[in-house]
């Protein structure tokens, strides 16, 4: 790829700005709730900007993109589409997700159900959340190294370092500060991107003449079953997902949760679009003979969208698409570093291994495991090959299938136990890695789409009966007094 000042200073600009947010977000900390939760004030927009960066990220850019030009099309829109059905739906559970006042979901199970069933929970959710963080190291760093004309690995040890070291610094202060800005560059990038890629393609009439007729159908790449599977899998994993729950938790109250969910859902049906026009004028490009193969020889077909814009786009234009494609990535993966880290302060360290620990002694283990999830993310991205879509989405249904009713039920159900609740966590995670690693999603001799469906359902069916056969030795959903 050809290499532009210009496209450079912006993006570096731009990178320099988020270390200022990360130190300048660093003076607001004063406790482990702080850094966590952002001290609860999250008023509905700062909410529903950070809310909707964390869940468009290098899937919902990059892998869209991919999507509408390879065999998707239009119905590319559909990954994120979806999203937004999810945050609906949330909208009806997030004034119990506030009302918890919990700082992670591992804390909700032990204060709910018992110490093993936080540890248990911590393990499966954190291990998901390096994989996530890689993945989006991964389309951060297809950029950069498109961008300055650098190694791919070159490239990921940057945006390594620079994420890492913001996250570090403010913790969620920082990261919904940095996600209200990201979340408006990526989907104004994009849109601005629109035309410029038009008018190369010789405006819309050449562009649809240069696609099959099929890529405008909006259920050839997802049936109508398959949006209604991601749609489920998607509330299970933003439920349960630390990443996305937290925003709940750090919001001022029961009512600006509702409103910042609401408002997130339309952010996502806004720009869902977007991406897969992209992708579509990207084909139509390709079959024009204004790309070839050679484009995307180096790394496949994940670089279309950098290709586009550098064919198609004025520097600036370009350098702001540039920032807004690293917003949306970078925005996704300190929301997993901070997940990691409180995770594993607040449920291992504190909860396990050191209980009698200060909210500062918690505050310094969440740094420190922060950046060694930053480096062990790092090394994963450096040798990842597998799709970057893929990636997401088996760690996102992971960790969903098993937890996701022992934590729903448990705010409504008092008769949600122990037993239950460890029984649905194995099961669900049980199936979930048979189907996606071990079957290639066959069961019982049918292809399954998407695992988190049966995950799910095996998940249910343990957590109810295993509830019944031994059930709570004091029936209530009140959680246990914790601490701050």
């Amino acid at each position: 790829m050809k290499f532009n000042l210009t496209v450079t200073v912006i993006v570096v600009l731009y990178l320099l700005v988020m270390l200022f947010i990360g130190w300048y977000s660093s003076k607001k900390i004063t406790s482990n709730t702080d850094f966590m939760v952002a001290g609860r004030r999250l008023g509905p927009f700062l909410m529903a900007g950070t809310l909707a960066a964390t869940e468009i990220g290098g899937g919902s850019s990059l892998g869209v993109v991919q999507q509408g030009m390879q065999n998707h099309g239009i119905s590319a829109a559909w990954y994120i589409i979806t999203m937004g059905f999810a945050f609906v739906i949330l909208t009806f559970l997030a004034p119990k997700f506030r009302a918890a006042t919990v700082k992670t979901v591992p804390e909700y199970f032990r204060r709910r159900y018992g110490k093993s069933a936080g540890l248990i929970t911590s393990i499966i959710m954190l291990l998901p959340l390096i994989g996530l963080t890689a993945g989006q190291f991964i389309a951060s760093s297809v950029i950069l190294s498109t961008m300055l004309g650098i190694s791919y690995k070159t490239a990921v040890i940057i945006v390594a370092v620079v994420v890492t070291i913001y996250s570090i610094m403010g913790g969620l202060w920082s990261v919904t500060l940095t996600d209200f800005i990201q979340v408006f560059l990526i989907i104004i990038g994009m849109i601005i991107a629109v035309p410029f890629a038009m008018r190369l393609a010789g405006g819309w009439g050449n562009v649809v003449a240069n696609v099959p007729a099929e890529t405008f159908d909006m259920f050839k790449g997802y049936s109508p079953m398959a949006v209604i599977s991601l749609t489920i899998m998607y509330v299970a994993t933003f439920t349960v997902g630390q990443e996305a729950v937290s925003r709940y938790y750090a919001a001022r109250d029961g009512k600006a949760a509702k409103q910042g969910s609401i408002l997130a859902a339309i952010i996502n049906f806004v720009y869902a679009f977007i991406p897969a026009i992209l992708g579509i004028i990207t084909l139509a490009l390709i079959n024009m003979g204004k790309f070839n193969a050679e484009d995307f020889a180096d790394v496949g077909a994940r670089y279309a969208l950098p290709v586009l814009a550098m064919e198609a786009m004025p520097a600036i234009i370009c350098g702001l698409l540039f920032a807004g494609i690293i917003s949306a990535t970078m925005s996704s993966s300190d929301s997993d570093l901070l997940g990691a880290g409180s995770i594993f302060a607040n449920d291992i360290y504190r909860a396990v291994l050191k209980p009698d620990a200060t909210s500062e002694e918690v505050m310094k283990v969440t740094k420190i495991v922060m950046a060694i999830v930053g480096v062990v993310s790092m090394f994963i991205a450096l040798f990842n090959t597998s799709s970057l879509v893929n990636l997401l989405m088996f760690c996102f249904t992971l960790r969903a299938a098993g937890a996701f009713f022992p934590y729903v039920l448990g705010h409504y159900w008092n008769g949600a136990s122990l037993a239950g609740t460890i029984a649905s966590l194995i099961s669900g995670s049980i199936v979930v890695v048979y189907l996606e690693k071990i079957s290639g999603g066959v069961l019982f001799g049918m292809k399954v789409s998407q695992p988190i469906i049966p995950g799910l359902v095996v998940a249910l069916v343990f957590f109810l009966v295993f509830s019944k056969i031994f059930p709570p030795k004091v029936k209530s959903t009140e959680l246990a007094p914790e601490e701050d």
